[in-house]
């Protein structure tokens, strides 16, 4: 049983769930790429040696990776997560009563390395079993075509599960082509023996509102920035909150609107922590991103929602800390705007003042350095066709804390 607890988004990192991408990147097209939220074919050999070389970067620094296939192959040992998983990905509702039945004693049957690997990379017309009834779905499914999506975006760990102390909290996905990736963390950390037992903060329940990892950032102990926008909703937001605070992992939560864009899907394509009070932060909404401070109610079990603030003011009095420093993504608006494009902000930090990025971005590093920040610099050319960088790629499950340090006032 690991150690699983994160305070803060720069305490010394020592473990992280990543997902190597594998065959479900093989089943992108230039037909289904953007259904599947990619913007380009990844050359899938590249990819994969840019993530190994992700992961061994991590590795040299101390750090254990934990990978979530391996993971999910030990989980699908055990009769009833393996029953939840084929129960997320086979259903009436999406390839018809007949075929449900089929595929469901199919994949129940099957080894857990080739089960693992069909819920990842998904299943096509041709690849259906041909015993027992297909009912309307399978005839009339055209070559190629897939009754199972595969879920290409699992290399993305962030956005499916989020560490918050020692509480893990499961997301609802809002877009489609990911629903079905929580179904897997879900299962990893009620059955998994390193997890089992880990408080669930969020139950990766498709009626719960929209909440994804990408947009939560722990700037502090008890501190939490939630963006609202794309992918996250005011109402998942306050639904976290309410459960954060009563289980006690925080006292403020920032509500922090962003722009509903693909290029702002989430808080972190716009600002990362690199330092304990340092973000690296796109220039063209420093002056203008708001929170909205959420904290609970005294009186009551409900919160209580402050007025607007300039969001680094908030962040610096919730952390009690003077200021936060800004370290922007250029020089100009075309330079800030193409590496904002490329993640320059979606750092991963190691350590305080440690971080990982894309090597691609040469301003936002140089600007990083100097300002004191040491950057490890990977390679991304095919990771980032998917609109992810360093800190999308993983799910830290574990940070050290920070030394305890005397509050300040920021006022």
């Amino acid at each position: 049983m690991g150690s699983h607890r994160v305070t803060s988004e720069v305490g010394p990192l020592r473990s992280v769930l990543l997902h190597r991408p594998g065959p479900e990147l093989k089943r992108l097209t230039p037909s289904n790429s953007a259904d599947l939220l990619f913007d380009g074919l990844p050359w899938v050999v590249r990819a994969q040696e840019e993530h190994d070389a992700f992961a061994q970067a991590l590795r040299d620094r101390g750090v254990e990776v934990l990978y979530l296939a391996d993971l999910l192959v030990e989980t699908l040992e055990q009769p009833e997560a393996r029953a939840e998983v084929v129960h997320a990905m086979v259903t009436p509702t999406t390839v018809g009563p007949s075929l449900a039945a089929v595929l469901r004693q199919m994949l129940l049957g099957l080894p857990s390395d080739e089960l693992g690997r069909i819920v990842a990379a998904g299943l096509t017309h041709e690849e259906l079993p041909h015993a027992g009834p297909e009912g309307v779905v399978a005839r009339l499914a055209g070559r190629g075509e897939f009754v199972v999506p595969p879920l290409p975006n699992l290399m993305f760990t962030r956005d499916s599960s989020v560490w918050v102390d020692d509480h893990v909290a499961v997301t609802a996905p809002s877009m489609q082509a990911r629903q079905r990736e929580t179904s897997l963390t879900k299962a990893v950390y009620r059955h998994h023996p390193r997890f089992a037992g880990s408080p669930l903060l969020y139950g990766g329940s498709r009626e719960e509102a929209w909440f994804e990892g990408g947009d939560v950032l722990v700037m502090a102990p008890g501190v939490v920035a939630v963006g609202t926008g794309q992918r996250t909703t005011p109402a998942g937001a306050e639904a976290f909150a309410l459960r954060a605070f009563a289980s006690g992992v925080a006292h403020t939560v920032l509500a922090v609107p962003i722009a509903q864009e693909r290029a702002t899907m989430h808080l972190d394509t716009v600002c990362t922590m690199v330092d304990v009070d340092a973000v690296v932060m796109f220039p063209a909404v420093a002056d203008t991103l708001a929170a909205y401070p959420v904290t609970p109610d005294p009186d009551g079990e409900g919160l209580l929602v402050g007025d607007p603030r300039p969001f680094l003011e908030a962040a610096a009095d919730a952390m009690r800390i003077d200021r936060l420093r800004v370290i922007d993504t250029g020089l100009d608006p075309v330079t800030a705007e193409r590496e904002q494009w490329d993640d320059g902000n979606n750092t991963l930090a190691l350590a305080p003042g440690l971080v990982v990025a894309y090597e691609r971005n040469t301003e936002t590093n140089a600007r990083l350095e100097q300002a004191g920040i040491e950057v490890v610099r990977i390679a991304g050319s095919e990771l980032g066709s998917g609109r992810g960088g360093p800190r999308c790629m993983s799910c830290p499950v574990d940070r050290a804390p920070l030394p305890a340090c005397p509050p300040t006032s920021s006022l």
